[in-house]
Order: structure tokens, then sequence, then C-alpha cells
């Protein structure tokens, strides 16, 4: 053996024990299926075609039960002092309530931020690309990545792995040279700009306490309680959202954390004063104001007009 090993004979195909060459194929194997360590964008894709209509019909034939479900609730919205991102922070697998202090809104650089909806995996390592390449970005170039930038990047990936299962709803908000910005990119390769968004499952009863309340002259105060009340009743109406519910505020001096507050406190300041057995309002729970799901007065106005015209039709 010593003379087949300076010979380099042992090196040879037909010299080599079957278990060496299966541990060869196995090491294979492993660097393509972690070749994202060297590079992110390399990512081991199912060995079948169409896998989002293949996958199911595997799974079904050998019996395995596999459902993809997720909810959130995450919203944005720009006004005049800037951009509000607010999100709440469940992490759901069907019915089984995997986690409650999910950070749903992640922090790409100073002066931007992402948010996270649909599947964790997903979302998670991309935006964890996405701030690598905003920090390699400002190394290079000695700027700042704009929001533009971000959101052409996630929209690229998402549309090279379109049909491979990806399953993510984004919104990038940040501060750059052309003021504040709010971008839609989900893994169907939409990009779009906007004022008020919402993903997720509880977004639309987000959206109909936005679609009330929101104004693009809010003060600061007036845009943080619209945007708590807004997740909060998501959140009483969704049961794959709840948890923490975190509030960003971002500007030009860049983005901070405004609260990180319990569903539990919000339901005492909002919910306490005007749900259906409290109707007399106990001045400790909510106190002047609080009794609507928005600060709009839209609400007690109409209320006032139904009973005027009921007794009229009386008369």
């Amino acid at each position: 053996m010593a003379l087949e090993a300076i010979c380099g004979m042992n090196k040879m195909p037909f010299m080599r024990r079957f278990d060496d060459v299966q541990s060869e194929w196995q090491k294979e194997q492993l660097r393509e299926a972690t070749s994202n360590f060297a590079n992110p964008y390399e990512l081991m894709a199912p060995p079948f075609e169409r896998p989002t209509e293949n996958l199911p019909k595997i799974l079904a034939q050998c019996g395995i039960r596999m459902d993809f479900d997720h909810g959130t609730t995450t919203l944005g919205f720009k006004y005049r002092g800037g951009v509000i991102l607010c999100a709440d922070s469940r992490a759901t697998s069907g019915q089984y309530i995997g986690s409650q202090t999910m950070r749903k809104i992640v922090e790409l650089n100073d002066y931007m931020l992402g948010t996270l909806a649909g599947g964790a995996a997903d979302c998670v390592y991309w935006d964890r690309v996405l701030a690598k390449e905003c920090r390699l970005h400002q190394l290079r170039y000695r700027k700042r990545m704009t929001v533009d930038t971000a959101a052409r990047i996630i929209c690229n990936i998402s549309t090279e792995y379109k049909g491979m299962g990806l399953v993510m709803g984004m919104m990038l908000a940040g501060f750059d040279d052309e003021g504040p910005k709010l971008i839609y990119v989900d893994s169907d390769g939409m990009r779009s700009h906007g004022l008020v968004f919402s993903v997720g499952s509880g977004s639309p009863y987000a959206l109909g306490v936005l679609d009330t309340g929101y104004r693009h002259d809010l003060s600061d105060q007036e845009a943080y309680d619209l945007a708590r009340r807004a997740i909060y009743h998501a959140t009483s109406k969704d049961a794959y959202s709840g948890g923490i519910v975190r509030l960003y505020h971002i500007n030009s001096e860049g983005w901070r954390n405004i609260c990180n507050t319990d569903c539990s406190d919000l339901h005492d300041s909002y919910c306490a004063f005007g749900c259906p057995g409290n109707e007399k309002g106990d001045q400790n729970a909510g106190g002047p104001g609080r009794d609507l799901p928005c600060s709009s007065g839209w609400t007690k106005k109409k209320i006032t007009e139904d009973n005027l015209q009921t007794k009229l039709a009386t008369v």
C-alpha cells in the first residue's frame, strides 16, 4: 500500500474502495446543496420541474400532508413626517403558533427598513441577502443604496425564482436623496410605489382602519396612534396575527423604533372604552376619544344621522 501511495496508484478510480467513492459523492452533493454559502444567489432548485404544481402531487402519492399556511399583518404609509411601518410578531404554521416574538421589520441600514410577510424562511433569507448588498454598496460607492435599487434587487430575485415555490410579500421603506419612499415587492416580481400598503392575512382589517383615518397631514402622534390601532384591530379579527405590535418611524434622520407594545395593552387602551357592555365608558380604560377604531369621527356622525332619520320616519 505504501508503494501504491508513492506511485499515486491509490488515486486511480479502479484502485479506490467503494466507501471512498461513496464519501466523495456525498461531499459533492453537500457542496451543491450548500452552494449559497459562497454565493447567496445560488440556491439548490428542486429536482423536478414546476415545483409549485408537482410538489403537492408527489406528496399526495407519498401520503405526506404538508400545508404551507402562513399569516401576518404588516402595514406602512407615507405622511408629511416621513414613513410609518408597523407589524405584529406572531409566526404561525397552520393552526400552530410557532412564535410570539418574531421580528417582522428588518433593519437593512440606518435609513431603510423591510417587512416580512409570507414564508418566514424565504423572507428572512432574502432580507439578509439584501442587508449584505446594502452594506457592500455603501463600502464600494461611499453612499447609501436607494430604496428603488433595493426594490429592483428583490424584484429580480423574485423573477429568477418565479414558479419555484417562493412565497414572499415585502414592503421596503426608507429615506434617500429623493425623499421618503415606500415600495411593495412580492414573489411574483411585482414592484409598486404607493402611499398606503398592508400585507398579510390581517391586511383587510388593517386597511379598513387606515382608509378611515389616514390623512397626509397627520401629526407624528396621530400617525403612531393610527398604525397601532390598525394592527390591533387586525390582530383581534385575524387568528394568525398577534403578539407584540412593533412601530417604526423613518424620516430624514434615519429610522427609530417608537414602541413595542403587547396586544393586550392595546386592548385595554382602544377597546375597553367602546366595547359592548362598557358603553358608559371607564375613564381609566380609554379616556376621551378612545371609543372609536380611528379618530375621524365619521362613525359617531353617521349614527346621529341614522337616529334622526328614524325619528322623522316615526313622526
